[in-house]
């Protein structure tokens, strides 16, 4: 599930490539907004560079994997698309029993029906009281059900989060409420037409087949990110916090995607990050210090994950009005952040501070999280190094 440590500067590059191409593309598409008010032509050209924005997304996570060494490859975690029934397969043994396949469909319930359904509720506390039950029982076969089933949800809820995200990047375009005009419908066609073309070519690289429709009535970006909130508690009270940290971590795509999405879809997202960035501090201080191969595979975990969701952090909406942390869990955080960073290397810390000061400078809305005493800290470091060599 790691990349290799010979590869991480290949992995690195994508990410900070990736952030600062959306940072570009938000400014850029600003711009062109009050262009297009005065000069029309400027509206074809925008809907052209959220086009092409989108395509890039897809083709660099394509190219990054094509250059990794297929050993690399083997180990990356990717979006795996759910089969036709709209579940995941979770394995054998204890993981393929009757209570496994219950939890499973359970849980696949729990992401298709609407909030607003009076089924639901019914259906999330069956699955809580399946989860507790299988957790009270301490049999290491219940526990292996409970981590195989919850972590399986936990992937296809990103995937469907993944898709509905990008679903609602393309509807959003051109949008007046007039309905579409005619360049706005062959673009969102063209859009269309270049998601499945992508689709086509993870397919043919062995990436999970073209992903399943998730365009349902349940499946609102909001929801999913709640649930993905809610899996990963559960994962933590199991005691497998670590899948879920390593998922969130690996989900790039979706942390630039983020980067353009509602204010508050990405104040939930930014709850998730929140959760998962304090998890990975408490597994980091809960290693025992025999355990040198997993120490190295955490702190590689931490470095995708700083790259991968700093970014928000930084750019999303933390308002007066509906703050999304108070001001006690922001403060913690940035301790979280800190603490973090500095258990990297002095070029891993060089290349997190750098990502976090471009977002954190470049943003007007915000002056969280500040990481500027961390910076300053790096910084003389850094002249001492110099002066030692």
């Amino acid at each position: 599930m790691e990349v290799e440590m010979d590869n991480l500067p290949s992995t690195i590059s994508p990410l900070l490539l990736r952030s600062m191409a959306s940072s570009v593309f938000i400014y850029a598409d600003k711009l062109f907004i009050n262009l297009a008010e005065k000069f029309k032509p400027f509206e074809i050209i925008r809907y052209v560079l959220i086009t092409s924005f989108l395509f890039f997304l897809r083709l660099l996570s394509f190219l990054f994997l094509s250059d990794l060494p297929p050993k690399s490859q083997s180990h990356v975690y990717t979006f795996n698309p759910p089969k036709s029934n709209g579940r995941y397969l979770i394995g054998s043994g204890v993981s393929d029993s009757g209570i496994a396949r219950a939890l499973s469909q359970v849980l696949s319930i729990v992401n298709d029906i609407p909030v607003s359904s009076r089924k639901y509720a019914i259906v999330r506390s069956l699955a809580e009281g399946l989860i507790e039950e299988n957790r009270r029982e301490d049999a290491e076969g219940l526990r292996e059900v409970n981590r195989a089933v919850l972590s399986s949800a936990f992937s296809r809820t990103l995937s469907y989060l993944e898709a509905a995200m990008v679903e609602l990047g393309q509807d959003r375009i051109g949008h007046d409420g007039a309905g579409p005009a005619p360049v706005q419908y062959w673009v969102k066609r063209a859009l269309r037409v270049v998601r499945s073309v992508g689709d086509g070519v993870w397919a043919r690289e062995g990436s999970g087949g073209v992903r399943e429709d998730v365009n349902r009535s349940g499946n609102s970006a909001e929801k999913l990110a709640a649930e993905l909130l809610w899996l990963a508690q559960k994962l933590v009270d199991c005691g497998f916090g670590e899948e879920a940290v390593e998922r969130w971590a690996s989900a790039s795509n979706l942390a630039s995607l983020s980067l353009l999405a509602e204010p508050r879809l990405q104040g939930s997202l930014v709850k998730v990050s929140t959760f998962l960035f304090k998890q990975a501090r408490d597994m980091e201080m809960a290693l025992d210090e025999t355990e040198e191969f997993y120490e190295e595979s955490r702190r590689q975990t931490k470095m995708k994950m700083l790259t991968s969701w700093l970014p928000l952090l930084c750019r999303a909406s933390n308002g007066t009005d509906m703050p999304v942390l108070s001001i006690n869990e922001k403060a913690e955080l940035e301790k979280v952040l800190e603490e973090t960073i500095e258990l990297l290397d002095h070029e891993e810390q060089e290349q997190v501070l750098s990502l976090w000061l471009h977002h954190f400078a470049y943003c007007s809305s915000s002056d969280w999280p500040n990481l500027h005493a961390l910076y300053c800290r790096w910084c003389t470091n850094s002249r001492k190094l110099l002066l030692l060599h």
